[in-house]
């Protein structure tokens, strides 16, 4: 019987360790780090990047968010950060390009500041063994989000407990200017459907991860 993907309880350098070694490979390696909204998936990430110095570089799914623009046409500002507002097909195929070029490529980023991607933002070279690649919806079975999962090695799911993951969401909205009543309605009405969605998928990562402080 499948008991579904092993779980750890681990501090930051522990799992560095752990990512460390998934560069000894002859070829390019890329990691996943997912979980729903509020984990602490960019934190981590960028932790791990930083760790593991100039041959690890750090992919955000968040890069490739519609412009807002492009939403209102659509009709879809008012729950951005749902399944249907990110280009899922450029995020799976820079994926893809990322796992077997030897030239170096430039990547998007999101300015949370702006609420926009900003295109071509960083460069990734051919000295690059570790990808970390940190999005939400990296296990989801519909759309492209399989085609870009098949470029990834494989995907840590990031568990903290829902009343931390709220109260972060809520202090995010918070700082980028909402009032207490819309950033609290945002991250219930918004981002807690998407997480429920995420989290209907946890079974499919190979590991769940738990950060300790150290």
């Amino acid at each position: 019987m499948n008991s579904g993907p092993p779980t750890v309880t681990l501090p930051l350098d522990a799992l560095a360790l752990r990512a460390a070694a998934l560069m000894n490979t002859d070829r390019r390696y890329i990691l996943g780090i997912t979980g729903p909204p509020g984990s602490g998936k960019s934190t981590l990430a960028n932790a791990l990047t930083q760790a593991l110095g100039p041959h690890s570089a750090l992919v955000e799914m968040d890069g490739f968010h519609l412009a807002n623009c492009e939403l209102e046409r659509l009709g879809r500002r008012h729950r951005k950060g749902a399944p249907d507002t990110f280009d899922a097909d450029g995020y799976a195929a820079l994926l893809h390009r990322l796992r077997t070029s030897d030239r170096e490529i430039y990547v998007p980023t999101f300015d949370r500041s702006l609420d926009e991607s900003i295109g071509s933002a960083v460069a990734i070279g051919p000295e690059t063994t570790l990808i970390i690649t940190e999005g939400n919806y990296l296990l989801l079975p519909e759309g492209q989000w399989p085609v870009a999962r098949q470029a990834v090695d494989e995907v840590w799911y990031l568990e903290v407990p829902a009343g931390t993951r709220i109260g972060r969401l809520v202090r995010r909205h918070r700082g980028f200017g909402s009032s207490p009543d819309v950033a609290e309605r945002w991250a219930r009405a918004v981002d807690q459907p998407n997480a429920d969605a995420i989290e209907a998928v946890r079974s499919r990562a190979d590991l769940i991860v738990r950060l300790t402080t150290q």
